[in-house]
């Protein structure tokens, strides 16, 4: 069971260090990856910075050469419905089911928090979470809004205002 008291929080230095360890083997051990596509919502800032720094497309939806890019290796879970033939990761946990990831540093069960996550954010992956939290008017995509913002946006869109 994962170590879900324990956590290691991380600095934007220490992103830089992993995506430049990933570029690396990219470069050097898959020529034929053409583009990078990011996974919601972990994967999304890491492969924005692969993308810059391999000099590679974004893509929304990933070719046969799509380099698909998450946070974190840490029950497989995720990147086993992942799409693609190319997966990397910033951090892999060796007690994962997943074991085709490209990874810059291996990890224990310690739960990462990265720079761009929230510091109180929970120690329980998002697919083990309840869905009730979804019908709460002031929950968008993690984060607490002010009462009525949610509601505000949707009433806009609506009305095309």
């Amino acid at each position: 069971m994962a170590d879900t008291t324990s956590k290691i929080y991380l600095e934007w230095s220490d992103i830089h260090e992993c995506v430049r360890i990933l570029c690396t083997k990219i470069f050097m051990d898959y020529p034929n990856i053409d583009s990078v596509m990011g996974l919601p919502r972990g994967g999304l800032i890491p492969a924005v910075m692969i993308s810059h720094e391999l000099g590679l497309p974004l893509e929304l939806h990933p070719g046969k050469n799509t380099l698909v890019v998450d946070d974190i290796n840490d029950t497989g879970h995720t990147l086993s419905k992942a799409p693609g033939a190319y997966w990397a990761v910033l951090h892999n946990k060796p007690t994962s089911k997943f074991k085709g990831a490209i990874y810059a540093k291996e990890v224990g069960e310690e739960w990462i928090v990265y720079p761009w996550e929230r510091e109180d954010s929970e120690a329980l992956p998002d697919y083990l979470r309840e869905v009730e939290h979804l019908s709460d008017s002031h929950y968008i995509g993690g984060l607490t809004m002010p009462k009525g913002a949610k509601t505000s946006w949707w009433k806009k869109m609506n009305n095309n205002e």
